[in-house]
């Protein structure tokens, strides 16, 4: 019977999506794993792969790019050879299934690595580092021949086949469209904005040009415009990219339904950079990641939480959630926009552990790497401002998390220091929180707790 390909839900939160672009022509072959369409959900992009064998069959109204459709919307069909689409024949875009079908093929749409037939080739042919690379890359890595044991598709082989590709670039090929992998979204964003894919694409050596990848090249354009003489001006019209809406909605969301309240309070942090230069001194040697002071102050922020459970709770409606584990999100600042990727567990984890895991977070979130289990079940957000000079700042909570922690600057000032007054390290912290879940005195002494730890860092970590 006929397979209806249905708008999966990506992330515990995600209600509607925007459609991205069929990712194979109407008529194809389908073979389970195969990337079928693009859907863009809650702050990330993903390639949904087929879960059945068949014909793709894509309606005259199905989903056009962009378009934003609820959780189990119907996009397409896969059909056997022959086979009828269902009576009475008609494609509801808009037509939604019931709860328990989305969760099941949503669960069977995630990114996969199963072992099936694909061509001659099964994924075990590959390793799953080279996968990963060739999925980044854009190589099809089902013509490559292997170079590691017993004929196995190796990450050399992926790059190779990359570095290979990017030479055939060319303006001709542009012109042409040969040899350019553009998306049709991507295609008509840069036509509309005036962009040369050829320059793209050099940016970007035998990936597939995605449309962040145009809005990139035309933001940095428009940075690098000479100024119009005579004093004219000339207005600039950006696309509202569903990031952006997205951002939109959950600020306006948090503005007007959480009762929120900032404290502030500024800590003597001259304890934690002596403590910073001394890791530094003895990780960079072995090669180790240095901790950057927001690495610090996450660890320290999660020891907090574990004495005030109060502020790393969440407002589901009926009920507070108060959470044993402390899932910290980290507010990450990407050319697409804010995200907030979440260090899981960060009260077990040692700072070297934090480090490295940061790192990897932010390097995956500004290359627009990250996926849905990289941004859901934070429940408490960290804001630092601090490396562009700023004090105290009001942020906003991360909805359904009841608090926030803005960090600014560390600045020397003159403080009172053993009765006298000398130059400190002086760090600004800004606590927003719900008053509907926490009160003022429990938030207030959270913070001071907070101040404590930052004022004596080693005294803590040594948990």
């Amino acid at each position: 019977m006929p397979v209806e390909i249905r708008m999966p839900r990506l992330g515990w939160t995600m209600e509607e999506g925007a459609f991205g672009e069929w990712l194979k022509p109407d008529g194809a072959d389908v073979a389970p794993g195969d990337p079928l369409f693009t859907v863009e959900g809650d702050k990330a992009t993903q390639e949904v792969e087929a879960f059945d064998a068949g014909i793709l069959h894509i309606p005259p109204d199905g989903p056009q790019p962009g378009q934003v459709l609820p959780v189990g919307a119907r996009l397409g069909y896969i059909l056997q050879p022959g086979e009828a689409l269902p009576s009475p024949g008609g494609h509801r875009p808009d037509a939604i299934v019931p709860q328990v079908q989305i969760e099941e093929q949503s669960a069977a749409l995630a990114p996969t690595q199963p072992s099936i037939e694909k061509g001659m080739r099964t994924l075990q042919a590959i390793s799953p580092r080279a996968r990963r690379v060739a999925d980044e890359l854009g190589v099809d890595w089902t013509q490559l021949a292997g170079s590691g044991r017993t004929g196995r598709i190796v990450e050399r082989d992926v790059r190779a086949a990359a570095q290979a590709a990017a030479q055939t670039i060319s303006q001709d090929a542009v012109q042409q469209g040969d040899k350019l992998r553009v998306s049709p979204l991507a295609q008509r964003v840069a036509a509309a904005a005036g962009i040369d894919l050829a320059d793209v694409a050099a940016q970007h050596p035998g990936a597939r040009i995605q449309r962040d990848q145009v809005e990139a090249a035309i933001a940095a354009r428009s940075a690098a415009a000479p100024e119009i003489a005579d004093s004219e001006t000339a207005d600039e019209r950006l696309p509202v990219t569903r990031l952006r809406h997205l951002i939109a909605q959950r600020m306006l969301e948090s503005a007007q339904t959480t009762a929120a309240v900032t404290l502030t309070s500024e800590a003597d942090a001259t304890a934690l950079v002596a403590l910073r230069e001394q890791i530094k001194a003895a990780f960079t040697p072995r090669g180790w990641d240095v901790p950057s002071y927001t690495d610090l102050l996450i660890k320290l922020t999660a020891l907090a939480l574990q004495e005030h459970p109060r502020l790393n709770a969440t407002w589901q409606g009926d009920e507070i959630i108060l959470h044993g584990a402390v899932h910290l999100g980290l507010a990450v600042d990407t050319e697409p926009g804010l995200v907030a990727p979440v260090v899981r567990d960060a009260q077990a984890k040692s700072v070297r552990q934090i480090a490295g895991e940061t790192r990897a977070l932010v390097e995956q979130a500004q290359a627009n790497r990250l996926g849905p289990d990289d941004l859901r079940g934070g429940t408490f957000t960290l804001t630092n401002l601090g490396m562009y000079s700023v004090d105290f700042f009001t942020p906003l909570i991360n909805l359904p998390q009841c608090a926030i922690l803005g960090v600014g600057r560390i600045a020397q000032k003159p403080a009172v220091y053993q009765g006298q007054v000398v130059p400190r390290s002086m760090l600004a912290l800004s606590l927003t929180f719900d008053h509907r879940v926490v009160d003022g005195a429990p938030a207030a002494r959270f913070l001071d707790t907070v101040r404590q730890f930052v004022e004596t860092p080693a005294l803590w970590m040594m948990g």
